[in-house]
């Protein structure tokens, strides 16, 4: 068996990747030619299947094979369905470029408590709702999301705690949301991505949310919704989870900027502009799956009330 073309961990990620999400280091290469091997065998998936793309969704699935090929089947497959919402093929876009410099999603340079899960912010509201639709902010945060899938081991062992900041958010905003809209993103980030989101933190909530809140909270799995806090404006509740100086400049904290993470996030999207590119060729065709095929329509059934949500 060839050598692995993968990154190797620091000591005390390797750790964490043992004791935390099953690795055995003796085992790794052949664990990913299993996942590759299963991939050729597949006929109506195109997938790809270097090394350092495979190891990242066998530690988000803790080393589960069958979660592992859940997962990138699903992957695949609701960018093939969805790809308006998911896809994105060329890193130029005029849309993408705009909503990233618009600061709406970018990830903090030092890991909570220095070593432990990415800190993302995402602020809603940064863009105009009449010239940018759901699908264009989907779409521009799922190319963020693969690029550090494929590159950050922080994010990818000790998983994502996630600030999302309201304040700038309107009545627009919120209409954008659709219930059919808000399922898509929620299954495709709990069923799709190989990340662990460790906590979601909402800040500055406005009044007239909870309608936005009451519909998001059933989507998640039990085990997100307990992850979920809102802080209305209280930010010393968020500094009990996230002390302040892992936050940035922005908010009081010493961990980067805004403005440094906007910058950075366009020097990455250079680097992958091949890399995107080539995604055109990857996804599903439905017809050669073998057995039943997939029922979208019970995939994104949106269930659930309007019940009350406690804000602390």
């Amino acid at each position: 068996m060839s050598q692995l073309a993968v990154r190797p961990l620091s000591a005390q990620l390797q750790a964490a990747a043992i004791k935390e999400l099953n690795e055995v280091p003796e085992r790794v290469a052949a664990d990913i030619e299993a996942l590759r091997t299963w991939i050729q065998q597949q006929p109506h998936l195109r997938a790809r299947d270097d090394d350092q793309f495979l190891l990242s969704f066998l530690r988000g699935c803790k080393f589960s094979l069958e979660k592992a090929k859940s997962k990138i089947d699903k992957f695949y497959t609701l960018r093939t369905k969805y790809p308006e919402f998911f896809t994105i093929n060329d890193v130029d876009e005029k849309k993408v470029r705009e909503l990233i410099n618009t600061g709406i999603l970018v990830y903090l340079p030092t890991p909570l408590n220095e070593n432990g899960p990415r800190i993302a912010v995402v602020t809603l509201g940064t863009y105009s709702a009449d010239n940018y639709s759901i699908e264009d902010v989907a779409r521009t945060l799922d190319g963020i999301q693969e690029i550090f899938m494929l590159e950050d081991d922080y994010a990818v062992v000790y998983g994502i705690t996630t600030i999302v900041d309201v304040k700038k958010g309107s009545t627009a905003h919120l209409m954008q949301m659709s219930p059919s809209s808000m399922k898509k993103m929620t299954v495709f980030s709990e069923e799709a991505l190989p990340f662990r989101t460790k906590a979601t933190h909402f800040i500055n909530i406005p009044s007239g949310f909870e309608v936005f809140f009451n519909v998001l909270k059933p989507m998640l799995s039990k085990k997100q919704q307990k992850r979920l806090s809102l802080h209305g404006n209280k930010l010393d509740k968020l500094y009990e989870h996230i002390p302040l100086k892992y936050l940035p400049k922005e908010y009081g904290g010493e961990n980067g900027s805004i403005a440094e993470g906007i910058a950075e996030l366009n020097q990455k999207l250079d680097a992958y502009r091949e890399y995107f590119k080539t995604n055109a060729q990857y996804g599903t065709e439905e017809k050669l799956r073998p057995g039943k095929p997939l029922d979208f329509d019970q995939i994104f059934g949106v269930q659930g009330s309007f019940r009350k949500l406690e804000v602390d």
